[in-house]
């Protein structure tokens, strides 16, 4: 029975009521969409690595210069550091998942006549990684021995066209091969590479995450029975979780004893190193939700000044009523009531603006459609907001006494 006369007076204030309808509207696309955002950034925080998380370190060396025994020294230094205590399996390896690093721009096809790439994946190598990772395998086999080859020789059968000097096999991950053979078993079949280089899958690993551009595929990796060199040797060692700090420090002793003239370019818990991953990741969520706690507060304030501006000014009225046998209820439902359909308008509007934010962001930097639940959430956030932010000047109004109403100007 309020409506009616409450949207007479809305008719006889309409520029501080729009104004409090547009800082509605806004509050309700910018929050929903931040909301969205901060929920993606959080979901890509929480990705599966595929790796004993708390059981690797990671320790980087730098050589000066060219090293023509480089083989005999990664065997060298990979033989000491496996007499560490406390170190259960060693491999050296190009990347770690989320750790930007790595080579993440392998482009596999299903047939080598196809124009377009069917995937891009990240490439691991190096002897002994899955067991040293903790990759848990889940169809076909590892690596043999046999079928491993050095990275060196790899690369001059690329650049010669001599394919006799490349793996013949590699293993890939279950998103990867579900993406490939939907509702198939990958085993034995083949995927091309480059110039359409046939490789045969031979297994099947759960989980391993991009070491970057997640975007690309976050869980898109394969593995290949390569042995790597190079000037930058990355080991990774896997050890028990209280033991890290110990293996890590020894690790970086016996790497410097064998070769003093290297540099540590890192030394790194996996931790530590996931951990700076995603810093960017968590400094932006930060901002979205100190922004969407700004606009929130704002919002209320500008709810409990124009609701205080109005009873200040309907004193008289209010009053009027009192003295014609209205309750203290009645004056706090009117303004309450009053305060719901201007949330209400400024929701329906928000919504609007809040989809059409949403497609400029699909269009412009790939993000998903933004849910649909995001709406009736938002919508009751600003409704409670809007109750709590008016409840005051409400109570203060209905708290005037007639007398006192009935004899102000």
């Amino acid at each position: 029975m309020d409506i009616l006369p409450i949207l007479s007076t809305l008719r006889r204030h309409k520029l501080t009521a729009w104004l409090l309808i547009l800082e509605i509207a806004l509050t309700c696309a910018i929050v929903c969409n931040a909301v969205f955002l901060i929920g993606q950034r959080l979901e890509r925080m929480n990705i599966q690595s595929g790796v004993a998380e708390h059981e690797l370190v990671q320790v980087q060396m730098a050589h000066i210069g060219h090293r023509p025994d480089s083989d005999a020294r990664i065997e060298t230094a990979l033989a000491a550091l496996r007499q560490i205590p406390g170190v259960r399996q060693v491999a050296m390896t190009g990347s770690m998942p989320l750790s930007s690093g790595g080579s993440s721009n392998g482009d596999l096809k299903l047939d080598p006549q196809q124009q377009q790439k069917t995937a891009n994946t990240a490439q691991y190598m190096g002897e002994n990684l899955l067991a040293t990772l903790g990759t848990k395998l889940v169809a076909g086999r590892e690596f043999r021995p046999d079928e491993y080859v050095d990275f060196d020789t790899a690369v001059a059968a690329l650049r010669s066209g001599d394919l006799k000097g490349l793996p013949q096999d590699l293993i890939i991950t279950r998103t990867l091969a579900e993406r490939l053979w939907p509702g198939q078993s990958p085993l034995g079949k083949t995927v091309y590479y480059g110039k359409g280089i046939p490789f045969r899958v031979i297994g099947v690993i759960a989980h391993l995450a991009r070491p970057n551009s997640l975007q690309l595929g976050a869980e898109y990796s394969t593995v290949w029975p390569i042995r790597m060199s190079g000037q930058r040797d990355s080991y990774v060692i896997r050890c028990a979780p209280q033991d890290r700090a110990q293996v890590l420090k020894s690790a970086v002793a016996t790497l410097k004893k064998l070769d003093p003239d290297s540099v540590v370019l890192e030394q790194r818990t996996y931790d530590e190193a996931r951990h700076a991953f995603f810093a960017s990741d968590r400094a932006m969520a930060g901002i979205l939700v100190g922004v969407c706690v700004a606009l929130l507060i704002v919002t209320a304030l500008g709810i409990v000044g124009l609701a205080s501006f109005w009873v200040a000014q309907r004193r008289r009225t209010i009053g009027v009523r009192r003295a014609l046998g209205a309750t203290r209820r009645n004056i706090l439902h009117y303004f309450q009531t009053e305060n719901f359909l201007l949330a209400t308008f400024g929701i329906v509007l928000g919504m609007v603006l809040a989809y059409g934010i949403n497609l400029f962001l699909m269009l412009h930097y790939e993000l998903p459609r933004l849910p649909a639940v995001y709406f009736p959430v938002g919508a009751i956030v600003l409704w409670l907001i809007g109750q709590g932010a008016v409840l005051g000047p409400a109570l203060r109004a209905a708290a005037v006494p007639p007398v006192v109403a009935t004899r102000s100007v």
